[in-house]
Order: structure tokens, then sequence, then C-alpha cells
């Protein structure tokens, strides 16, 4: 039933786990993942820039757009490799970032995806998976704006270290 409904999805997923450089570049390499695209969701603020996002003023976080097959990896798997690569109780930050464009959120499609993420924090949260409860925001995705073309496949591209946590 989940393949079902996943494909009626389109495969999509949305989430925010701090710099995206890092977390596009973990999610481009899981098998199922078919394209990954960085970019600014989330927030009040039409079409905007990186330098903008970076004020803390748009209300946007940095996000990977991630594109799936539901054949190979369930929306469910895709949180359980989110979960695990930052750390979903701390708001407005993520490692040496700061700031509320860097908080833990999942932007949701369609309500099948935000039942299936409401449902994962709940577990998490009920057996202790992390010291402090889960602070991710889920909330509709409504407007993608994706980044600069210099931020797309950034690791990929220069070489530079990833900025979220390892599993």
């Amino acid at each position: 039933m989940e393949d079902k409904s996943e494909k009626s999805l389109g495969g999509q997923a949305i989430f925010g786990a701090g710099c995206f450089w890092g977390v596009e570049d973990y999610f481009s390499k899981i098998p199922g993942v078919t394209e990954t695209e960085v970019g600014y969701a989330g927030g009040h603020t039409e079409n905007p820039t990186y330098e903008n996002v970076c004020t803390g003023t748009t209300g946007h976080s940095e996000v990977v757009r991630i594109k799936f097959d539901p054949q190979v990896i369930s929306y469910e798997n895709l949180l359980d490799h989110y979960f695990k690569i930052h750390d979903p109780t701390t708001p407005n930050r993520q490692g040496p970032d700061i700031g509320s464009q860097y908080r833990s959120i999942i932007l949701y499609t369609d309500d099948i995806h935000r039942q299936i993420a409401e449902n994962k924090i709940e577990k998490l949260n009920s057996v202790g998976a992390y010291n402090n409860k889960i602070v991710t925001e889920v909330v509709p995705a409504q407007k993608f704006f994706r980044a600069e073309e210099y931020h797309q496949k950034y690791v990929e591209k220069t070489g530079h270290g990833a900025c979220h946590v390892q599993p």
C-alpha cells in the first residue's frame, strides 16, 4: 500500500537539516534518490537569494529537494537517513551554523507524507532516540526557490567537506 500512495506523490521530499551543501551531498549518494537540488523554502520572501536568507529575516530555511524512486527507497527510509545526519533537537542550529535558516524542517507535499513524518517523530521521541525532544518543524511545502547555481552539488564541485553530522 505504501508504494502505491508514494507513486501518486511523485516521489519527492524536501528537508532542511542545517547547511544544505552537506545534506545534498549525503542524499545524492543514496540508492533510489534520482535527483537533488538545494534551495530555500518555508519563509515569506519571494525569490530569496543566499544573501537574503543568511540574514535570517526571510523565514526561509536552507533545504534540499529530493526526488526518489519509491520502488527503490520509501519516504520513511529517507526520513531514517534524515534523522541520522543532523541533530533534530536543536532549534535554529546545526553544528557551527546558527540561525533560523539552519532549522530542522520537513516540508511535506501531501498528507500521507505529513502523517509518516509525524509518526516517525512521535516514535523517535517515545523510544528516547535523543536526549531531548525533537523540535523539527513539519509544515506544508509552499514554494521552493532553487538556490544559485554555485550552491548546486557544491561538495561534489569543490571537494569541500560536508557540514552535517556523519551517520
